[in-house]
């Protein structure tokens, strides 16, 4: 394995613990029906590129549409309500980009060609829809992403002693040598506009306890000059990236795969294989508007793990959606490409050149 070192710039799936048998049973039994069922008979394209035809975002949905807007969903039965220039549409249970027609407060038609439905929604005590009943059939707005989190920690949570422990003692998978020594790069020397919200160094994040001795975010080195580019061409249009998380030691990969259910493992690496973040060459990032500093609103959460997170998912607003479209835009103008199953996750086109890593970073750090 190459050497990592770190520098600014200068101008076959391993097996778990005999003790996690039972419990990942149950956590796939539960997020299977919970994961697989939301992406059953959904269609994800977009409705177009909307950061390439327009040089501004659209306007916010209005709030009386907003809160109507969610994952609708129950047993094999699921219905996506989304906006899209100031009107609500419609997927699932026979409807495709379906216009819905007020006809009374919170109620609708909508009538695609083939299918006439009316659909009924029900507010919860904030305002926001908390069902909506469709053919006589009421249907619970789901947050399928925060319920597969919440079994996840709970599984994580309770082996935690034995999670940490046996991904350490593992070692990553042997490879032929690299073409490229590694070259990792902080990326908070890249550009002023780049600010780090490392969830995997705190607690906020799918596992619900920190996994980095502290808050960093490394690259190799051509692909930190091109996020560089990228965030100085952003920031003269007013945005800045926020990072997430970039490269990423082997062990911290083996401990998401081992704690994810089967169900969800669309969302995390197969550690068996190495994960590009292992490799330095890929980033977790979103945008933040520079006069405010506050991040923009997309489709879904960051490490969100539902269909919202896709980077084709058809719901959500205009304006989250044209925002999703811009980053993808912007990063694969220099050379990255978006992970299909994750709007926030792109990868560097040289990713392969480099070996896998596991220094942690304290170890980076003191180098």
């Amino acid at each position: 394995m190459a050497r990592l070192t770190t520098s600014p710039l200068a101008s076959g799936s391993p097996q778990r613990p005999a003790s996690w048998r039972a419990p990942a049973i149950w956590l796939l039994l539960c997020c299977a029906s919970i994961t697989l069922a939301s992406t059953a008979g959904c269609r994800t394209e977009p409705l177009a590129n909307q950061a390439t035809e327009n040089a501004q975002p659209p306007p916010d949905a209005r709030r009386e549409l907003k809160r109507l807007i969610g994952e609708y969903g129950a047993d094999d039965d699921w219905l996506t309500v989304y906006e899209a220039d100031g009107q609500l549409l419609a997927d699932g249970l026979g409807l495709h980009q379906a216009h819905l027609r007020p006809t009374a407060t919170n109620e609708f038609s909508t009538d695609d060609g083939s299918t006439v439905q009316r659909l009924s929604f029900e507010l919860q005590s904030q305002g926001h829809a908390a069902a909506v009943e469709v053919g006589g059939k009421r249907l619970p707005e789901r947050d399928v992403g925060r319920e597969v989190v919440e079994r996840i920690q709970s599984g994580a949570e309770t082996h935690l002693d034995q999670l940490r422990p046996a991904a350490l003692a593992a070692a990553p998978p042997s490879e032929p040598p690299p073409r490229r020594p590694a070259d990792l790069v902080d990326l908070s020397t890249l550009d002023r506009s780049i600010k780090l919200d490392i969830r995997y160094a705190s607690s906020n994040n799918f596992m619900g306890f920190p996994l980095y001795e502290r808050p960093a975010a490394y690259m190799q080195r051509p692909a930190a000059e091109a996020l560089g580019r990228v965030a100085h061409s952003l920031a003269r249009k007013g945005y800045g990236l926020l990072i997430h998380d970039a490269y990423r030691p082997w062990f911290v990969t083996k401990m998401f795969w081992d704690a994810t259910p089967p169900a969800a493992h669309i969302y995390v690496a197969d550690p068996s294989q190495g994960s590009r973040h292992n490799r330095g060459c890929a980033v977790d990032l979103t945008l933040y508007d520079l006069k405010s500093g506050q991040p923009v609103e997309m489709t879904g959460r960051y490490d969100e793990m539902s269909r919202r997170s896709f980077a084709d998912y058809v719901g959500g607003t205009s304006r989250q959606r044209w925002f999703r479209d811009f980053l993808r835009t912007s990063m694969e103008s220099d050379g990255f490409s978006v992970y299909p199953q994750e709007w926030w996750h792109f990868d560097y086109k040289d990713w392969s050149d480099y070996a896998i890593g596991n220094r942690t970073f304290s170890e980076l750090q003191s180098h």
